[in-house]
């Protein structure tokens, strides 16, 4: 199932997800930076991560939904999609809680309770980050239906040579 919208060939949501996912993790890794090393200037910088990545959710968040609606209602993807979705929605709201634990704080340093919100969205990030991979890469969804390995470039338009195509079982 080829994605509803892409930009030069390629679906938008996927290159999406990259940025608020490394933007929180990287939001982490800085936090325990900052829990081992007592820097004062990490939590700012874990703070500013996590608006960005805030950002860069919703935005994902919208392609995402627009893809799904183009998927078949109650087919194993659907399902999936679903879940991938509220989970990834789950996500950014825990960090959007640890965002705002942060805010009023002098020098933004998180209380054990932002951390631990954090820390439980990154957890819930790597079941949906699967979820994700379970669509594409099992169920081809986004996946380009004349993709293989000899496919021309996205930018080029599609041959229907049939020595370029390879047969998919």
């Amino acid at each position: 199932m080829k994605s509803k919208i892409t930009f030069l060939g390629h679906p938008i949501h996927p290159m999406l997800v990259v940025f608020p996912l490394s933007l929180f993790a990287t939001s982490v890794i800085f936090d325990i930076l900052f829990i081992s090393t007592r820097n004062f200037d990490l939590p700012t910088v874990s703070y500013y991560l996590i608006g960005a990545g805030l950002i860069g959710g919703l935005l994902a968040a919208i392609f995402g939904a627009i893809d799904w609606l183009g998927l078949p209602a109650n087919s194993r993807a659907w399902n999936l999609s679903v879940l991938h979705g509220i989970g990834n929605l789950l996500v950014v709201g825990l960090f959007l809680l640890s965002w705002l634990r942060r805010k009023d704080n002098l020098n933004f340093i998180p209380e054990n309770s932002a951390l631990i919100l954090s820390w439980v969205g990154i957890g819930i990030a790597l079941v949906t980050m699967w979820l994700g991979g379970e669509l594409v890469y099992r169920l081809g969804v986004a996946v380009d239906q004349d993709a293989n390995v000899n496919a021309p470039s996205s930018l080029t338009k599609p041959s229907h040579n049939s020595s370029s195509h390879v047969e998919r079982t």
